[in-house]
């Protein structure tokens, strides 16, 4: 385990945030450092979980507790939701940038309450690490220089295949950054089982914790698909479809879930993008842990391997495209074309990756062949050419003759 602080690509996005809205909530799973990152920036705190002195605050004013020098630290915010209406109004009495910063892991059932913060609040997704930001990876492909057509040149991935295995089964958890394999494992099913006796009835009603491990068990084995809500019912016959969506919506307000939309575009064809969302979970090792694995399990069974990759992909492709204000999404045509994450950023420019474990040649000729077939049925009327990437588990970053990218995610940063 790492003693100093290691940087995070949403660092810049809090600096800008602190200098355009008067408070910034900063939203993510448990432990994916959330208020460690807050806290490199704030200069006071308090730790609503676990000051013994903010529930009488709260019960005589709750102004009170946002007095301290600003930016003020308001760590697990959502236990007190009066909060949010108290930081409101005295945002708006300061009429000052930069005053609070609020992270919370769960969100509210309704964001009704939380509409009257339209103005005077920034909001940012916190995810956990990338391999770059963990230093798993070099980060010797930048992502904003590939988007503006600048060719990736970068020689042999700093991880090799197993050690690509170990880290997507360790997980980008900041805790967990140094620590030994078997530690950083038994923390993951530690984690999962929190998750599962406690945080998830914070999201709502209890619910019954067996039921919610098998739901995500079912998950996990699915991770990286495009798995229906009617096929999770089904593998899990003690839960209805009702059951499985409540479930589910519990476990995307604590930030343990997170769908991979899919993509609206217009195609040339006669072909319709199908709509149906891929499964994630916050961090690849959620799913790893859930299903009892380690890397050797993941090197026995590479197709599931392959799914997990490609959500380590997503996860990192989302945590870097997020200060491009861009969004992934996922797209496959009732004529089979597909691609795996697809990059749309807000002036209509997007970019296509394919994502494939391995890096031999004919697996790689195969994944920019289906990305430019993909990418010639896109009307290319809203916007200029894409960039087309396939991403890889290890190998050098290059570009092809035909003009696709070849970059191996541990040497993607931003």
């Amino acid at each position: 385990m790492v003693s100093h602080y290691l940087p995070r690509i949403v660092d810049d996005e809090l600096d800008a945030a602190l200098s355009r809205a008067g408070a910034v909530l900063i939203e993510g799973p448990k432990a994916s450092g959330k208020t460690a990152t807050a806290k490199r920036r704030a200069n006071s705190a308090v730790h609503i979980d676990t000051d013994p002195a903010v529930a009488a605050q709260m019960a005589v004013d709750p102004s009170l507790v946002l007095e301290g020098e600003a930016p003020r630290l308001l760590d697990e915010w959502q236990l007190q939701p009066r909060l949010w209406d108290a930081v409101r109004r005295e945002v708006d009495e300061r009429s000052r940038r930069g005053q609070f910063i609020l992270t919370g892991s769960t969100a509210p059932a309704s964001d009704a309450r939380r509409h009257s913060g339209a103005g005077r609040f920034a909001r940012l997704r916190m995810r956990t690490m990338t391999l770059a930001e963990s230093a798993d990876g070099d980060a010797g492909v930048s992502l904003r220089r590939l988007l503006s057509g600048e060719a990736p040149r970068h020689g042999a991935a700093p991880l090799d295949f197993d050690g690509l295995l170990t880290r997507m089964a360790v997980g980008g958890w900041p805790a967990a950054v140094g620590l030994p394999v078997k530690d950083a494992l038994a923390g993951n099913r530690d984690y999962v089982d929190t998750v599962i006796d406690v945080d998830v009835d914070s999201a709502g009603r209890a619910r019954d914790p067996l039921r919610v491990r098998r739901l995500m068990q079912a998950l996990a084995r699915s991770t990286g698909t495009e798995v229906s809500i009617s096929t999770l019912a089904r593998d899990e016959a003690t839960l209805s479809r009702d059951a499985v969506r409540e479930y589910m919506d519990a476990l995307s307000r604590i930030f343990v879930i997170e769908d991979q939309p899919a993509w609206s575009a217009h195609l040339r064809s006669s072909a319709t993008l199908r709509k149906e969302p891929k499964r994630h979970f916050c961090d690849p090792s959620v799913a790893v842990a859930l299903l009892g694995a380690d890397a050797a399990a993941l090197r026995r069974d590479l197709g599931f391997t392959g799914q997990l990759f490609e959500s380590q992909v997503v996860h990192d492709l989302r945590v870097m495209a997020q200060p491009l204000g861009g969004e992934i999404y996922h797209a496959r045509d009732s004529a089979g074309r597909e691609v795996d994450a697809i990059l749309q950023l807000p002036d209509g420019h997007w970019a296509g990756f394919e994502v494939k474990l391995g890096a031999a040649a004919e697996t790689v000729d195969a994944a920019a062949a289906s990305l430019m077939e993909f990418a010639a049925n896109v009307d290319g009327t809203r916007a200029d050419s894409p960039v087309l990437t396939v991403i890889t588990g290890t190998g050098p970053s290059y570009r092809r003759a035909d003009g696709v990218n070849v970059v191996a995610l541990p040497s993607l940063g931003m």
